[in-house]
This record gives structure tokens, sequence and C-alpha cells, in this order.
């Protein structure tokens, strides 16, 4: 993998679970990666049935509003989404699907970002 020259430094943290308590931890690790690597571009990528909790009826709407805010950008899997039977308009504001999670973080990791499983 060839490093990551004069691009913005990334950090992609990956959220994979069956539900909001599972996923928390990521939430917050996000917030504290936001505060101790200031300028660095943050991405959270949730797969699995957690995609669930990302929708305007799920458990997460506190712990997403909060990510957006620290500029934390929350990404929702495509492909769990189908499995949970989650439609895209149904995301809380703010939350964007990638058409898959492995694609898009392999794609990151090419492009230098830093990988973090939780």
């Amino acid at each position: 993998m060839a490093p990551n020259t004069g691009a913005q430094q990334g950090l992609l943290m990956h959220g994979f679970g069956t539900g909001a308590e599972q996923v928390a931890g990521v939430f917050r690790s996000a917030l504290n990666a936001a505060a101790g690597l200031p300028g660095a571009a943050i991405e959270m990528v949730i797969q699995g049935p957690a995609v669930a909790d990302l929708a305007d009826d799920g458990g997460l709407a506190r712990p997403v509003a909060d990510a957006l805010e620290r500029g934390v950008s929350v990404l929702a899997c495509e492909n769990s989404m189908r499995s949970a039977a989650v439609d895209s308009h149904r995301l809380l504001s703010g939350v964007a699907p990638v058409p898959s999670a492995v694609v898009h973080l392999a794609k990151r990791q090419w492009e230098g970002w830093a990988y973090v499983r939780l």
C-alpha cells in the first residue's frame, strides 16, 4: 500500500453489530478521535443489522447528531440496509449511504487512511 502523500489524513472507523448498543462505542470513540486528531477527516462506516438504528425511528439519533456536530461523517452500508429492510429515505439527517462497506473500507485504506474496527 502506498503512503498517504499530501492528501488529508483520515481515520476510518468500522462499526459492525446487531444493534445500537453494539455500535454505541464506535460513536464514543469517534468523538474522542475528533478531539484528539484536530484537522483529520473521520468517517464511521456502520455495517450489519445495526444500520436499522441509523433510521429515523432507530436508537442512534443523539449519537449521530453529536458525531455530525464534531465533523465526523456517518456512513451506512447499503448492502446491510437492504438486508435490514432500511430505505435510504429513512436514514437520519446527515447519514450518507455507501454501496458497500467492504469496498469503501478498502478504497479508503488504499488512499492511506488509518483503519480501526470497533
